[in-house]
């Protein structure tokens, strides 16, 4: 980094002739000697201060690392620090504390001309310590950073297996998350390594198994140095996890669809899963959604929305027309009745108006009612409208769809007259196909004869896609000739404003309805 970057270091011992020295961040890599990148030896050569960090009995894997290349006449510079766990009140003020404490100390070093070694386990800028120094000191000094080999790469590199390959997801986990989160973050990815184990290993494991993927963790104790260790995870005994551990969830591209079991196979039951994957693309996906669909042996749903998932060689994809819903949870339960464990895609939230209730009415018959069924929620396509236009959902309100493939036109109209006079704001799903389009005027009329002409209403048509178009209009202006099986409609009640806001003087109309209501 640039030296003249503005500085807020001390320079009460500075020369004023002196020259502010370098910092450097080393990386050592992740035990091994032998994986000391050349650059790093050199920095390590040429310092005149190296300084590195240990607990109070005062030994430090990385000062045994670099001790073949200390130069003699080096200034050591030895940070010890206060408290190495959470177990007390103030552990974040007294490593505060500390790292301030640090960077005067190799201020006055800068300051004086010095080079100024930093060590550094692994990566320097990966879970480290010198990250803190470097945050404190970069901006003021000219500084270097030797990347060194992660305990991440070398761990996967002991276990023997692929970590991450083509479109996998890598995710670095530190396990001292809470419970809730550590499960959520192992569920959504594919590959993932955890780290900071230790005392944590046994809130990990039980993380791994609520996330169905302990039987894929390899536990890898030490990598690269004495003593290291590789078994499943599954195996380990949490009260003899040391810190030098990480768990890795390898890659599971090699993997090829197991062939399905013939028909009246002795096999172990399966499952089946409905899972929601939002109104549109992956980021509007859960971790537990991410989670089943990785995990599943069978995919099984409309052609449109299983093409959203990404394809995985361990997968058989079924795709079928949009139309055969009951037919289409049969397969999927006729495939877990002989061992397979299926994820049943649907867009949204599987239980509005989608596939969850298709797959329990079938589920509910007696040849199925044996298989385990369970819905995974996603965002429904009313709360993905509605946080686009505001909040006019705010209060009390209805959904009800249009279509009347289902249902008689007498049925839906009769609900529609009801919470329009009950005043609630109604969301409303499948307004209008190619051969349908006479129910979406329908609804206006019926509408204006209840509400007022000038009753915000939202017109969402493909949420989260490349043709996104949210409008906010007065009912009197719905365009009822562009509404399509793609928009949803959220009419307002007599409560739900629409304002014209100009953040950043850009006209935005938002609408929101309060949430109280007047007596």
């Amino acid at each position: 980094m640039p030296a003249d970057l503005p500085s807020a270091r001390d320079t009460s011992t500075a020369s004023p002739a002196s020259p502010a020295g370098r910092l450097i961040g080393v990386g050592l890599g992740p035990g091994d000697p032998e994986l000391l990148t050349l650059k790093a030896v050199r920095a390590i050569e040429s310092a005149d201060v190296v300084v590195y960090h240990s607990a109070r009995h005062g030994r430090s894997t990385a000062r045994q690392i670099a001790d073949p290349y200390l130069r003699e006449g080096v200034v050591e510079e030895q940070l010890v620090y206060p408290v190495t766990t959470e177990d007390c009140d103030d552990y974040d003020a007294q490593l505060a504390a500390f790292y301030e404490q640090c960077r005067v100390r190799l201020a006055s070093h800068l300051d004086a001309g010095r080079t100024v070694a930093v060590l550094s386990l692994g990566d320097p800028l990966t879970y480290s310590s010198y990250q803190h120094l470097h945050q404190r000191l970069a901006a003021a000094y000219d500084t270097t950073v030797i990347p060194g080999v992660t305990s991440i790469t070398a761990a996967a590199a002991a276990a023997g297996v692929p970590l991450v390959e083509d479109t996998e997801l890598l995710t670095v986990i530190p396990g001292t998350l809470a419970d809730d989160s550590l499960a959520a973050a192992i569920s959504s990815t594919d590959a993932a390594v955890v780290m900071k184990l230790g005392r944590t290993f046994g809130r990990v494991r039980d993380a791994l198994e609520r996330a169905g993927r302990l039987d894929d963790a390899i536990y890898v104790e030490r990598a690269t140095m004495t003593g290291e260790r590789a078994l499943p995870a599954r195996d380990v005994n949490p009260a003899e996890v040391p810190y030098f551990s990480v768990v890795v969830l390898p890659s599971r591209m090699p993997r090829t669809p197991a062939p399905v079991a013939p028909i009246g196979a002795p096999v172990p039951l399966g499952s089946v899963t409905v899972v929601g994957t939002g109104p549109a693309g992956a980021e509007w996906l859960t971790p537990e959604a991410r989670g089943v669909l990785a995990a599943a042996t069978d995919l099984v749903g409309y052609t449109t929305y299983v093409k959203r998932v990404p394809v995985r060689p361990w997968q058989i994809r079924h795709e079928s027309d949009n139309k055969v819903e009951s037919e289409r949870a049969a397969f999927a339960l006729d495939l877990a009745r002989r061992g397979r464990h299926v994820a049943v895609v649907s867009s949204g939230d599987p239980g509005v108006f989608a596939m969850a209730t298709a797959v329990l009415e079938v589920a509910c018959d007696e040849p199925y009612l044996d298989v385990p069924v369970r819905v995974c929620a996603g965002m429904t396509a009313a709360h993905a409208a509605a946080a686009r236009a505001g909040a006019p959902l705010g209060h009390d309100y209805a959904t009800i769809s249009l279509s009347d493939r289902l249902k008689p036109w007498s049925v839906i109209s009769s609900r529609i007259r009801a919470a329009l006079s009950a005043d609630l704001v109604v969301a409303i799903y499948n307004p209008a196909s190619r051969s349908r389009r006479e129910q979406v005027v329908q609804l206006k009329s019926l509408a204006l004869s209840l509400r007022s002409p000038d009753t915000p209403v939202v017109v969402a048509r493909d949420v989260g896609g490349p043709t996104e178009r949210v409008r906010v209009l007065r009912l009197e202006d719905l365009p009822t000739d562009e509404i399509d099986m793609r928009t949803l409609l959220l009419v307002g009640s007599s409560q739900t404003r629409m304002v014209t806001r100009r953040p950043g003087g850009e006209a935005q109309v938002v609408a929101w309805t309060p949430r109280r209501y007047p007596d």
